[in-house]
């Protein structure tokens, strides 16, 4: 940090001689120079200024896009940014690709940083803002910006995506993302991919930002760190850009992070364990740490013992770095050559000689989102096309279930529109709120369950497994452990497919390599070799949080390595290794002293191959070695070999951490010289052995006969014991025998668990997903059941055997039915409307698919609107048929009324009980030559210039409802507006409906000027 620090002020100094030189070399003074296109309203050196032929990866770039109201939100955030962040800006925008744009020289104007309008091969320079020009896509490679032309006019272009992804690629953790107003989801699959390569991700709040679209989709992916408006995105990005995660290590891990990180790293482990119950120490710990060195500069945080103690006081830290580490980025049809390949080599293997009651089924495991095992569903299902093929179950398992939660959704951005054809968004997919969701019938096949590739039970009788860049992620312990598993749960025509990066190490005897490129793996039909003794709260075998070395080495490298040794600390002697059985492993040297074949059958047992006067000593000397575990040494032994005694040394060794008990035998041949001859001893002066045979003869011949006497019954002896040993050889073989059926019985019994176990798993699983359509379908019927409740018209819902499904409360009034109809045949019941032919129309709707409509009266004479339409299921097929009555009494009856005013040349007014004019006839328009738009619906005071507002009269109106009286001959003389002025007499009735309840007031008027009579109003009179 202090380096970069003092180089600032350099910097600054030479940018503001790059602007004074290119200020006065402009024409007419003008602060402005052209860098391709670029506006510069800071000065800028010149001796930087030509094109740079490289760019560098040191300095952290930032990519920002935007869309709808970007202009605002750019501005903002420039303007709030400092000038020496040592940052590259390089901003995104959708523009109209048929006009040329001026957002550089827009932009140059809120901010003393360089403004370039990139052009094709700009190298990023740290301080500088790069801007996007219209028609093209945006990619970064080492450092330089690189233009290529826009070829999609038709779809949806997601520049913003596009850039960020090769931003992520090139930049790894020193690329940063920022997502600000826009419409659409443009940047949020973009922002994934820089949060999975361990970089930082921004997005414009709502609140500030004029369209919200963009961001909104980027924090529903799950995909940003920070929701803020511009002003404080820029200053949280100047903070970032200096933190130690940018600008020191990179991509690399950071190992030495604080003094004691081995220490903390391991709490932090644990602290996650105890949090989501993932023990992520068989991980690669270099993947892990970077999340956490991630993390650390979130919270501007500079040692992992402070990320520890925050940790501990903030449990949803825990959950956020859990959600980190299992960051993914993934697509549909992410590699088209593999779904190529899989169509071409797997999937008709796969319904190759099958019965069409046999499913086809496939894991998934690490399936994140679930746009893989969708994936697949949609491949296999078109490669089906229209034959008739066997059913398709697909189990897709992670250990993230917010993962699982949206998969099972099956909803997602409208941007992976570009990752499909136009083809499978019509078949496969149904538009939603800002996306496509996964039609209802392909999710029905993919079935999500929480599953821990560690410690969980495999499946088992699989197809097909895809378990593509999940292996990546896991130490090598794991990794041993979880492929042969993959074995095991694979039928043995089985296929499985691994990430391009993936490989399956040390197993070619498990799988057969089919597609190199596709990394296509077939089942080898041998032995599953399926390790299940995993503890859920320990790290596997061999692993300890990554920091020391696996300490579980195959028994035959050790034995090699300890032999190795042995001999080379005794300059490699002559010897041989053999078992417990005493059978010759393996020979070191020349033996042929010490050793020959014996007469007979082919035998390697070393006693039967040792010399005459070894065999009895070596014996000896491997059961002392083998009851105190201690080398033993036997010196000066008498051997046989090549007519001639030998003195032979003689060593036994057990050897520690075999695979079984193992001995190692040295041989030293340690004979003297021959004797001198006699000549040379009578000049020596000693005594000629002749001189003493006379004497000693009869006792050597003695001392022989005994001695070969002895040898003799040593060799009975030993015959004898070689064939007790052989007894009991042959009845341990047969205890062998009979423990090794046993143990097969065993190992067949524990597959037979394991599999009980593995389909158990699958049953909870499918349990599972029932219980949760279980609790949907619940829901739906509670929805449903409120919706009836809160229906105020009639509605019978009947099925295809015309029995009685649902029906609204006031359909129990109307129609007569009661609660125990459910369930009966309409042809039972005697419904309260006056339709003979009621069945027949039902039957006419659901064979038909038609509506009928017809105007029906109940047994009261109340006029309703029937309407009989055919039930139609979400999978478009008819079930049954729904009644819908309408009360149209009251429109009925007025158009009665209607047609009676119309009939009178007498002006009439229909007034209700609000004395409002509710209808007129014609004579009355005619008459005082108004327009309906000006009577109908007015108070009878508002109309023309308020010639009926009368006191008296608006008594007696008043009076007419609530006394059921009426008047007769009200005269009033007035200055018309469009007649002219007028003498008319007024007559007013109530309008008794059936009922006897009152409705209306009708108004009768009369002109009388022309007969110049004299009227007067007459009292009001009740009606009897």
């Amino acid at each position: 940090m202090r380096s970069r620090k003092s180089s600032l002020p350099r910097a600054n100094r030479a940018r503001k001689t790059r602007v004074d030189s290119a200020t006065k070399s402009n024409v007419g003074g003008r602060r402005r120079k052209s860098i391709g296109r670029s506006y510069i309203s800071k000065p800028s050196t010149t001796e930087s200024a030509g094109p740079l032929k490289t760019g560098s990866n040191s300095f952290p770039i930032v990519g920002v896009g935007a869309s709808a109201g970007g202009l605002e939100a750019f501005t903002a955030l420039l303007a709030a940014l400092p000038v020496d962040t040592g940052m590259a800006f390089v901003l995104v925008q959708h523009l109209d690709p048929r006009h040329e744009s001026k957002l550089s020289m827009l932009l140059s104007r809120g901010t003393k940083m360089p403004v370039v309008e990139i052009s094709d091969g700009t190298p990023a320079q740290p301080d500088c803002v790069y801007v996007i020009p219209p028609n093209t896509d945006l990619t970064v490679v080492k450092g330089v910006l690189r233009l290529t032309p826009r070829l999609e006019e038709t779809r949806h272009h997601l520049a913003v995506d596009y850039f960020l992804r090769s931003l992520a690629k090139d930049k790894k953790s020193k690329a940063i993302g920022v997502v600000l107003s826009g419409t659409g989801s443009d940047g949020a699959q973009g922002l994934k991919a820089v949060k999975a390569e361990g970089g930082v991700t921004f997005a414009q709040d709502q609140a500030s930002a004029k369209y919200d679209g963009m961001p909104r989709s980027a924090v529903a992916a799950g995909a940003v760190d920070y929701v803020l408006p511009p002003a404080k995105i820029a200053k949280e990005l100047a903070r970032i850009g200096r933190h130690p995660y940018v600008t020191r290590f990179g991509a690399t891990p950071p190992e030495d992070l604080s003094p004691a990180t081995d220490d903390a790293f391991t709490k932090t482990l644990l602290l996650l364990r105890s949090a989501t119950g993932v023990d992520f120490s068989a991980y690669k710990p270099a993947t892990i740490r970077r999340r956490i060195a991630r993390r650390l500069a979130l919270h501007q945080l500079d040692t992992l013992e402070l990320y520890v103690k925050h940790l501990r006081d903030n449990p949803v830290e825990v959950k956020a770095l859990f959600q980190d580490i299992l960051i993914s980025v993934t697509e549909f049809f992410r590699d088209p050559k593999t779904v190529e390949a899989l169509e071409v080599k797997v999937f008709p293997s796969l319904i190759k000689n099958r019965s069409l009651e046999v499913p086809i089924r496939i894991w998934v495991p690490g399936c994140s989102t679930g746009e893989e095992p969708y994936s697949l569903v949609i491949s296999l299902w078109t490669f089906l096309g229209n034959i008739e093929g066997p059913p398709i179950q697909v189990f897709a398992t992670d250990i993230n279930e917010a993962a699982l939660e949206k998969a099972r959704t099956g909803k997602y951005a409208e941007s992976i529109a570009s990752q499909m054809s136009p083809e499978y968004l019509r078949r496969f997919f149904t538009m939603w709120e800002g996306g496509y969701q996964i039609k209802k019938a392909v999710r029905e096949l993919v079935v999500f369950s929480r599953h821990n590739l560690a410690h969980d039970p495999p499946f088992s009788r699989m197809d097909l497994i895809s378990c593509r860049n999940v292996l990546i992620y896991l130490g090598a312990a794991l990794q041993k452990r979880v492929l042969p598993m993959f074995h095991y749960a694979l039928k043995p025509t089985g296929f499985l497919i691994l990430g391009s990066s993936e490989t399956i190490g040390i197993f070619p005897d498990l799988f057969a390599l089919v597609g190199s490129k596709q990394k296509i793996y077939s089942r080898k039909s041998t032995p599953s070799r399926l390790d299940l003794v995993v503890a859920a709260n320990q790290p596997p075998e061999g692993v300890d949080n990554g920091n020391t070395r696996s300490a579980t080495i195959q028994g035959e490298f050790q034995m090699q390595h300890e032999v190795d040794r042995i001999l080379l600390s005794r300059y490699a002697p002559a010897g041989v290794v053999i078992d417990d059985r005493l059978d010759i492993l393996e020979v070191r040297g020349h033996t042929g002293l010490f050793l020959e074949p014996a007469p007979g059958r082919v035998s390697f047992n070393l006693p039967k191959m040792a010399r005459e006067g070894l065999a009895l000593e070596l014996r000896a000397a491997i059961q002392q070695a083998r009851n105190k575990e201690v080398p033993v040494r036997k010196e000066g032994l008498k051997v046989r070999s090549e007519d001639r005694i030998r003195d032979v040394n003689l060593e036994v060794i057990p050897i520690e951490g075999a695979a079984e008990r193992s001995f190692l035998i040295l041989f030293e041949d340690v004979t003297q010289p021959a004797a001198l001859p006699a000549k040379q001893m009578a000049a020596s002066g000693e005594k000629h052995p002749a001189q003493k045979q006379s004497a000693r003869d009869k006792m050597i011949e003695r001392l022989q006969r005994e001695l070969t006497s002895a040898r003799q019954d040593l060799q009975s002896v030993i015959e004898e014991m070689e064939s007790a040993n052989e007894d009991l050889r042959s009845a341990n073989e047969e205890t062998l025998s009979s423990n090794e059926e046993l143990q097969s019985t065993n190992e067949e019994l524990e597959t037979a668990k394991e599999e009980l176990q593995a389909t158990n798993e699958e049953l909870t699983t499918v349990n599972e997903e029932l219980q949760n359509r279980n609790v949907e379908l619940s829901r739906a019927n509670s929805d449903l059941v409120n919706l009836l409740l809160c229906i105020n018209m009639p509605i019978v819902l009947l099925g295809n055997d015309l029995r009685i499904r649902r029906f609204t409360p006031l359909a129990e009034e109307v129609l007569n039915l009661i609660a125990t109809d459910v369930g009966r045949p309409i042809k039972d019941l005697k419904p309260n409307i006056r339709v003979p032919d009621l069945e027949e129309l039902f039957l006419k709707a659901i064979d038909t698919v038609s509506v009928t409509e017809r105007e029906v009266q109940d047994a009261a004479g109340r006029w309703y609107s029937m309407q009989i339409r055919p039930y139609k299921t979400a999978e478009n097929r008819i079930d049954g048929a729904v009644m819908v009555l309408v009360d149209i009494d009251s429109l009925r009856r007025a158009q009665d009324l209607t047609a009676i005013l119309e009939t009178v040349r007498q002006p009439l007014l229909v007034l209700d009980a609000d004395l409002r004019v509710k209808n007129a006839n014609r004579s009355f328009y005619e008459v005082f030559r108004v327009r309906r738009e000006e009577t109908e619906n007015k108070l009878i005071y508002e109309l023309g210039n308020g010639q009926w507002e009368i006191p008296e009269l608006r008594s007696l109106l008043e009076l007419i409802l609530p006394k059921h009286s009426q008047f007769d001959d009200f005269e009033v003389e007035h200055q018309f507006p469009r007649i002219g002025r007028r003498k008319v007499l007024l007559n007013a009735r109530q309008v008794v409906s059936e009922d006897n309840r009152p409705k209306t007031i009708l108004l009768a008027i009369e002109d009388i000027t022309e007969h110049g009579r004299e009227h007067r109003v007459g009292p009001p009179k009740d009606e009897i």
